[in-house]
């Protein structure tokens, strides 16, 4: 079959769809100007490489002759991956929700040569079926309004448009308080699932910015609910079959309630932001299946989604032989021949296989005799049941996932979405950061670090600007907020890992140009384009924290973050007014914006802000900071001050000018509002004082 317009595109998802039937165009001015001269409709679908959806629409609707012969005559139609075009999603999937109460990807949207849409939908048969619309049918009766009744049409899409500028618009209020926090506590509790961990009921998402947010709660109350809805639902999640037992990474999200059905894509984001939550969650109850958790997700992520450069790959399908999850699961035929039967009757018991399955297809409703392993009691309940000690069930665990691993990697594996892109990779840096400060684990820091010098050095241009995609040699697309405030937030905790100054000043660097390009100077907030973007009908600006924290939770973080490490109170000014920009929206449903609150927290309670005089290598200053580490303090901000590096710290964060080291040891100086009154050379008594909250 020849090639449509997307042949010579980078994206995995448009090269998927390059030799489709119909003809594609990807979005650029001169698709839509062709557009214009032909006078046709734009068919806009919007999908990215790992959607099962976005497979079966493709499989039953654009690999059709009679789909695309429609499609083709009544439209121009464009293709664009979300991923690569987060605002162009951001925008068209707002007007999916305001006409039809929902979203959701594949993403389908008619509209004029003008940008502006008429019709939305998600997922769209071939014909009308069960009360949804079929393509073959809406192409009809498109094309009859655009040829008889065209003014129709666009008086439409004109009242659309004009709607569409509210969906991105914000109530300012006064700064809340701490009460805010308490009472989006007492509205998130009823939704907790004491029985199964997690929220609400089937589909299950990890939500990790909510149980980070949890973790703040708890630290900040010492109720003892908080913290049991947080281990319950990671202790769930990793027994469950949402996480990939042989292999490691979490899967996208649980269909059922019980974590043990997953949809089985594999996203970069998931994997840093539920290892974030593992890792705080590890501080507080020091318990090391929440630390190996981390630690399992690192591994999965160095070993199969890094590039040879040092950056991240986006994710994996879900999707193998064109059937979703054949690469994860197992009969029990497969799993006898791999280990034996012997070795297998009791795995098949812990693991809960069984002859006809526990995967049910989708389409039947019926068992398909594949199994996904998950667990219903940790390992150590297992070992007692078994008359063996926790360490030997573990070992011989371990044994037994290694072959399954070896056999597994033999069969035909799910699409990798090898796209680098810069927010994604910012969250994975800062994952990777904490990581090896939580756990000390200097090849987390090495990869964060050769991550971070990709981006800083590959995906700039010559003015400091930042870039958005890169694949195959190309880099592509304008970087837009969320590109800034995660690579920013990512640097940020490169810095408080390594102390290397560099990574703090490369943060302030990229945070003065987020303000001069995203700052919204009449409303304050940032917008998700730079301000010379006017190729959408709306400036899109987010708030709300879904899959991924917004770019403007984020920067509220951000922001706070270098005001408290360098002393400069135009970065304080610029958080309060983000803060004010949003808070009539936040106070109205806020526990929509969990991570925005996460950096309220921070902004809101005082904060510990230490200052430790000394050698970065030695032992006294190792020891001080070890401390730190060890301890849940989300709030504090770290300082190393050397020999080696005083005059040009002092340039960065001026009230450090002064503190010294104090009878030959590292000192830990103890800040506040940019004044350090409190300064000891004692482990014990520096984390007494940032321990007092």
């Amino acid at each position: 079959m020849s090639a449509n317009h997307l042949i010579n595109e980078k994206s995995p998802y448009l090269i998927q769809h390059a030799h489709n039937p119909v003809d594609w165009h990807p979005w650029s001015d001169e698709t839509f100007a062709w557009a214009k001269g032909k006078n046709k409709p734009i068919f806009l679908s919007i999908g990215y490489a790992t959607c099962h959806w976005c497979h079966v629409m493709e499989k039953e609707s654009f690999e059709d002759e009679e789909v695309a012969g429609y499609l083709n005559d009544t439209f121009v139609c464009i293709k664009v991956d979300r991923e690569e075009r987060p605002d162009i999603d951001a925008v068209y999937m707002a007007a999916c929700q305001m006409l039809t109460g929902s979203g959701g990807w594949p993403l389908s949207i008619f509209m004029t040569p003008d940008k502006k849409p008429f019709f939305a939908a998600t997922y769209l048969p071939k014909n009308s079926r069960a009360g949804r619309a079929g393509l073959i049918d809406i192409c009809r009766q498109v094309k009859k309004l655009w040829t008889d009744d065209k003014e129709k049409i666009d008086k439409s899409s004109v009242s659309i448009a004009a709607q569409l500028d509210r969906a991105f618009a914000f109530a300012a209020a006064d700064e809340p308080d701490a009460s805010l926090l308490d009472q989006t506590y007492q509205k998130i509790k009823p939704g907790f699932d004491p029985r199964h961990g997690g929220f609400g009921p089937a589909p299950k998402f990890p939500t990790p910015h909510r149980l980070l947010f949890l973790l703040r709660c708890y630290h900040r109350s010492e109720d003892a609910n908080a913290l049991e809805m947080v281990t319950k639902t990671l202790t769930a999640m990793r027994l469950g079959g949402i996480w990939d037992h042989v292999g490691f990474g979490f899967h996208r999200y649980s269909t059922d309630a019980r974590w043990l059905l997953p949809h089985f894509e594999k996203m970069l984001y998931d994997q840093a932001l539920i290892a974030c939550a593992y890792l705080e969650a590890y501080q507080i109850t020091k318990d090391p299946l929440f630390a190996a958790t981390a630690e399992d997700i690192f591994t999965y992520v160095l070993r199969d989604m890094t590039a040879a450069e040092g950056a991240f790959y986006s994710a994996e399908d879900a999707d193998s032989e064109g059937e979703e999850g054949k690469f994860y699961v197992w009969s029990t035929e497969e799993f006898r021949r791999v280990l034996g039967d012997e070795t297998a009757n009791r795995w098949e018991t812990i693991l809960r296989l069984s002859p006809e399955g526990n995967f049910t297809d989708e389409a039947t409703r019926q068992k398909t005799g594949a199994n996904i392993l998950h667990l219903t009691a940790p390992l150590k309940n297992w070992a007692e049941k078994f008359d063996l000690t926790k360490d030997q069930l573990e070992q011989d665990w371990e044994n037994i996932r290694d072959q399954l691993f070896r056999v597994r990697e033999k069969r035909i594996h799910p699409l990798k979405d090898d796209k680098i892109l810069t927010d994604w990779n910012g969250l994975m840096i800062a994952a990777l950061a904490m990581g090896a400060r939580i756990l000390n684990k200097s090849e987390y820091e090495n990869a964060a670090r050769k991550a971070a010098d990709f981006i800083l050095s590959k995906m700039r241009d010559q003015n400091g600007r930042l870039y958005h995609r890169f694949r195959d040699g190309e880099l592509a697309v304008e970087a837009h907020a969320n590109d800034y405030a995660f690579l920013i937030h990512g640097l940020l905790s490169l810095y408080q890992t390594t102390y290397d100054l560099a990574f703090a000043e490369e943060a302030q660097a990229l945070q003065e140009i987020m303000m001069e390009r995203f700052w919204d100077e009449e409303n304050g907030g940032f917008f998700s384009t730079p301000n010379d973007s006017d190729e959408l009908p709306v400036r899109p600006k987010e708030l709300y924290d879904g899959a991924i924290p917004s770019a403007n939770s984020v920067a509220l973080s951000n922001l706070v973050f270098l005001f408290r490490l360098t002393g400069d109170p135009s970065w304080q000014k610029r958080a309060e007014a983000q803060i004010r920009a949003f808070a009539g929206t936040l106070k109205s449903q806020p526990q929509a914006f969990s991570y925005f609150l996460c950096a309220l927290d921070f902004a809101l309670r005082p904060g510990q802000d230490i200052v430790i005089a000394g050698e970065l290598q030695s032992t006294n200053t190792r020891q001080l900071l070890s401390a730190l580490n060890h301890n849940f303090t989300p709030n504090k901000v770290a300082i190393v001050k050397s020999g080696t590096n005083a005059e040009r710290l002092a340039k960065f964060a001026g009230y450090t000018d002064g503190l010294q080291i104090i009878e030959g040891q590292a000192t830990a100086h103890v800040c506040r509002n940019g004044s350090c009154t409190d300064s000891t050379t004692d482990t014990q008594t520096m984390v007494d004082k940032i321990l007092g909250k």
